[in-house]
């Protein structure tokens, strides 16, 4: 089954959130509320033509034009195992998203913005931990019932 094309600029819009938040060590929430949803909205909307540009140089622009500090939160310097790409951090949002959009309908952004704030990202950015690697139903569940179930 081929994927909506939409779902791979989720999937590219999550995955650059991740990197700019590793490139700049923040928590991916600031990282989102710093980019906003007009900009997240733009990101999402231009993924494709985004994808074909070099992603240190996007990101680069996004980090200045949205004024992203510099922050502390070393998610992979503190990792003690094989560290997650960025596009495998951008896969999990990924679905976690499209579940939120269908089972709350709404748009693919603001439920983008609802995940990154809530309680289940910082979990998921802990790679120490297992929860970026459950299975998707569970993640959902998690997020759901606002807690570690």
């Amino acid at each position: 089954m081929q994927e909506n094309v939409k779902d791979n600029d989720l999937f590219y819009t999550c995955s650059l959130v991740d990197y700019i938040a590793r490139k700049t060590k923040n928590l991916r929430s600031y990282v989102v509320n710093q980019l906003g949803k007009e900009r997240l909205e733009k990101i999402y909307d231009l993924a494709d033509v985004y994808h074909c540009d070099n992603i240190d140089r996007v990101c680069d622009d996004f980090i200045e034009e949205a004024e992203i500090k510099k922050g502390t939160y070393d998610n992979v310097g503190l990792c003690c195992y094989s560290i997650p790409s960025h596009w495998d951090i951008g896969k999990v949002y990924k679905r976690l998203i499209k579940q939120v959009v269908e089972s709350e309908n709404t748009s693919t952004i603001d439920a983008l913005i609802k995940v990154y704030n809530s309680f289940i990202s910082p979990k998921i950015d802990d790679y120490n931990s297992s929860v970026y690697y459950e299975n998707p139903s569970y993640i959902y569940e998690c997020y759901r019932e606002n807690k570690m179930l």
